[in-house]
């Protein structure tokens, strides 16, 4: 018996070091990235900051782009763990609600909160993309992501009744995602100083005229 409990035993522990690894790998990738940029943040200087060595972040994180895809995914996640954004609470008051404005009210107070996190990664990705194929890929799947999410939210507005006659889902969609983009918030909040919350009313503001009757 105490050959199998052991090897149990190791198994849990190396799994448990790798999980405590790749946090501290996240959040130091998170400080460097944005201190120093996509190009300026080296992967030894990332294992040096999290105390791991250099192979350890490699085997973790293939490579620099696919780390920063990690640091942006747990930014917007707020947490590490193995729950889609979709199955997340926030997501499922929003569902629940009946009124499509408040839909939009409350999946804006969310994205505002976490926009002065989540932006300046997203615009990391897309300045690093012209340098680097695999940021390039990294932007583009980011794109795609955000394009699917305000697929199911435009079909979640649809749903309701309350959309303006003669949109379409795509057309819903393609709204929806326009404003979505880290592009609003590097004009209105980085470049025009906006704090958050008036950058969120803004967009609540502009989406409800914009798709709902």
């Amino acid at each position: 018996m105490d050959g199998p409990v052991k090897r149990r035993y190791d198994t849990s522990r190396r799994q448990e070091q790798a999980r405590e690894n790749r946090r501290r790998i996240l959040a130091a990738a998170s400080v460097l990235f944005r201190e120093k940029g996509y190009a300026g943040a080296a992967m030894p200087e990332v294992a040096k900051t999290a105390g791991v060595s250099v192979q350890t972040v490699y085997k973790a994180f293939a490579n620099k782009a696919t780390l920063l895809k990690a640091v942006f995914d747990v930014t917007v996640a707020g947490d590490d763990e193995d729950v889609p954004i979709a199955g997340r609470e926030f997501i499922a008051a929003i569902q629940a609600e009946p009124d499509a404005a408040r839909k939009i009210t409350m999946y804006l107070d969310h994205f505002a909160a976490i926009a002065p996190q989540v932006a300046p990664v997203q615009l990391l990705a897309r300045d690093a993309a012209a340098a680097d194929p695999a940021a390039a890929e990294v932007w583009a799947q980011m794109r795609r992501e955000s394009l699917m999410a305000m697929t199911y939210f435009s079909a979640d507005l649809l749903a309701t009744g309350q959309v303006k006659p003669g949109l379409t889902a795509d057309d819903v969609r393609d709204i929806l995602w326009t404003y979505h983009g880290p592009e609003q918030y590097e004009l209105l909040c980085l470049e025009r100083g906006w704090p958050p919350e008036r950058y969120g009313r803004f967009l609540r503001d502009a989406m409800v005229a914009a798709v709902l009757a």
